[in-house]
């Protein structure tokens, strides 16, 4: 794993959970190529990114009772 310090400079869609509303706190993921996916905090368009195999976080998501991202 890995990071970005400014996430606004991946070259990414971004896109919120369907789960979320317009007020909630939550997470952003954007499929960075076949094998990466970054996350960020959709409060924080500018902040951090932290980047993940696409693997593992699938197996995470699936773990917590989610979807694929697949």
């Amino acid at each position: 794993m890995s990071h970005v310090d400014d996430a606004s400079t991946l070259p990414v869609a971004w896109r919120k959970s369907s789960y979320s509303d317009s007020g909630a706190q939550c997470v952003e993921c954007g499929i960075v190529d076949a094998e990466m996916v970054a996350v960020r905090d959709s409060k924080n368009p500018t902040g951090p990114a932290f980047l993940v195999s696409r693997g593992a976080l699938d197996a995470f998501v699936g773990a917590v009772g989610g979807r694929s991202l697949a």
